[in-house]
């Protein structure tokens, strides 16, 4: 019987070529239909996605002939892992595909940042030559703190070790994993020493919201804040307090907490007022989720599911 996979969101195209030359039988999908995903699923035994739907309990129930779910990206927070994992569903996922362009991606925004870059682009265009009113800050002998430091962490770990700082790093689940790029510390010491932050944890229950008052509070010096995760990480109105506080410096947001499910416009149906501050200051710089989002990782992301999609296979 020829194995069935259900593309429900859009890929580089050689996942697809790659599955077929390994013997499965690829169908598209593209809509927006919960529902008809539900009807549909029954006949696959594998599903490739990134964000259009949760693959929560009552999807993963009419999934009776689902082996694995393929996550073009490194987020898991849209699949019910444990259910699937009661079911033998295999979850899969690509975080070895676009950590580099996180971490190169974490380190432009910082420079950015630093040196005003998005401002004083605007200015010149604009026939303002302001020379001493951008003067920058640099990276050299500076304390970043990463939280999280799994690819996407170590990764940008990596990309700074040219920029002479002294770069630290946090993980409530890993221990031992200090390298020539970074040194494990506990959350007290990220606190007595940081002056870049940079969030690099999955969504979950602990993080979300984690970045609150309490958290910003904690720090002994103002610092820089790096968000290329989730944007529910961080609470919104309680970042701006502390950059109008001047608890924060800045902050380089690639997602934002107002996100709809899919990552491909903001929830536009009621933005609060801590959205119109965040846009409106000059100490804020902001990307549309697109750190991982170059078009290295898009093959790249393709090769490492195919991969573990032919280990979980055997072929």
């Amino acid at each position: 019987m020829e194995k069935r996979v259900l593309f429900i969101d859009t890929t580089h195209p050689l996942l697809g070529q790659e599955l077929e030359r390994l013997g499965f039988q690829c169908a598209h999908y593209g809509g927006n239909s919960r529902q008809e995903i539900l009807d549909m699923l029954s006949g696959f035994e594998g599903v490739i996605i990134r964000s259009k739907i949760r693959l929560d309990r009552e999807v993963l129930e009419q999934a009776g002939n689902l082996r694995f779910i393929a996550r073009v990206g490194a987020g898991m927070e849209n699949i019910d892992g444990d259910y699937a994992l009661s079911k033998g569903i295999a979850c899969l996922n690509a975080p070895e595909g676009n950590r580099d362009a996180v971490g190169e991606h974490a380190a432009g925004m910082l420079l950015a940042l630093l040196n005003h870059l998005c401002r004083v682009n605007l200015e010149v265009r604009n026939g303002l030559w302001i020379r001493e009113g951008n003067r920058g800050t640099e990276i050299q002998g500076k304390t970043v703190a990463i939280i999280g430091y799994g690819n996407m962490g170590s990764a940008f770990a990596e990309k700074l070790s040219g920029f002479g700082a002294r770069v630290i790093a946090y993980d409530k689940y890993k221990k031992n994993f200090s390298n020539q790029f970074v040194r494990e510390v506990t959350m007290e010491e990220v606190f007595a020493t940081t002056d870049i932050l940079s969030l690099h944890v999955p969504l979950t229950g602990e993080t979300r919201q984690m970045v609150n008052k309490t958290y910003l509070d904690s720090f002994v010096r103002p610092l820089i804040v790096i968000n290329t995760a989730r944007g529910q990480c961080i609470n919104t109105a309680a970042l701006m307090d502390a950059i109008d506080s001047g608890k924060v410096a800045g902050a380089a947001l690639d997602v934002l907490e107002y996100e709809k499910l899919s990552f491909e416009n903001l929830d536009s149906a009621g933005l609060p007022e801590d959205f119109r501050r965040l846009i409106k200051s000059d100490k804020v710089i902001l990307s549309p989720h697109i750190a991982g989002w170059t078009h290295e990782s898009n093959e790249k992301m393709a090769r490492v599911l195919i991969e573990k999609i032919r280990n979980l296979y055997g072929i």
